[in-house]
């Protein structure tokens, strides 16, 4: 139940957010890794079983680990849970709760709703996340608007990039599949992304590298945007060789 623990979990199932959490500095690990694990364990939650009771069993269990940390309640002996509860604040619990519960969706093959229902779902499953580890690592609450905003932004582009997969498990995950409709999509993100950068100066330097974990969302809302059939062909990724580099600039200027 150490940080090396978490670190190990999220290198072997989450690779861009283990890079992104390297290239910050060691003190900020200590946040990020548990926060990713734990987002790892609650993204895979449903998509272990094809029985829905039991998903919702596996998510209902991080949902009173949530109840627990905001109750002040020692922590589990649990290779995440320990950790993560030494990472966060009780007053983060119910954000988190939240993002657990917008999980959901995954488990059924309901589409969603209608915009607000996917706005909130992008917003809870990734803009908490980085909220989150903002606050703990000294974001002041002027900085959630562009936080929020560049979680948005990553969330969609890391969504957008799911697409494949979730058509092929049964869900329908776009409201509108249409080329425009890809397109429209993308370009909401790429607003969110540059209303981020627009508040950049709300976000302090060290709290800055939660949202190193975006690193990749430009070059893939760009992609989606200029060539929407790329989403349902599963092709938004760079080269390797233009990844590292953008990590690279992001981990020597900071500047997301």
């Amino acid at each position: 139940m150490t940080l090396a623990a978490c670190a190990e979990i999220v290198r072997r199932g989450d690779p861009d957010r283990f890079l992104a959490a390297m290239a910050a500095p060691p003190a900020a690990r200590q946040v990020l890794f548990p926060l990713y694990a734990f987002n790892l364990e609650v993204s895979r939650a449903p998509w272990v079983t094809e029985e829905p009771m039991i998903a919702e069993m596996r998510l209902q269990f991080w949902r009173d680990v949530m109840e627990e940390i905001g109750a002040g309640k020692p922590p589990r002996a649990h290779e995440v849970v320990a950790p993560l509860h030494g990472a966060i604040r009780a007053g983060d619990a119910p954000l988190l709760d939240a993002m657990i519960a917008a999980r959901r969706w995954d488990i059924y093959k309901d589409a969603f709703e209608d915009q607000a229902h996917f706005d909130s779902y992008i917003d809870a499953s990734s803009g908490h996340l980085i909220w989150v580890a903002a606050r703990a690592l000294g974001a002041p609450d002027a900085a959630e608007p562009a936080l929020r905003a560049h979680g948005f932004a990553s969330g969609l582009a890391g969504f957008l990039r799911a697409v494949p997969e979730l058509e092929a498990r049964g869900r329908v995950p776009l409201l509108d599949g249409t080329p425009q409709g890809v397109r429209d999509l993308a370009n909401r993100g790429l607003e969110k992304l540059a209303e981020a950068r627009a508040g950049r100066a709300s976000v302090p330097a060290d709290a800055g590298v939660a949202l190193y974990a975006g690193w990749r969302a430009e070059a893939a809302l760009k992609a989606a945007r200029d060539v929407p059939e790329r989403v349902i062909e599963g092709k938004l990724d760079e080269s390797e060789f233009a990844r590292r580099v953008r990590l690279i600039r992001l981990s020597l200027t900071g500047r997301w």
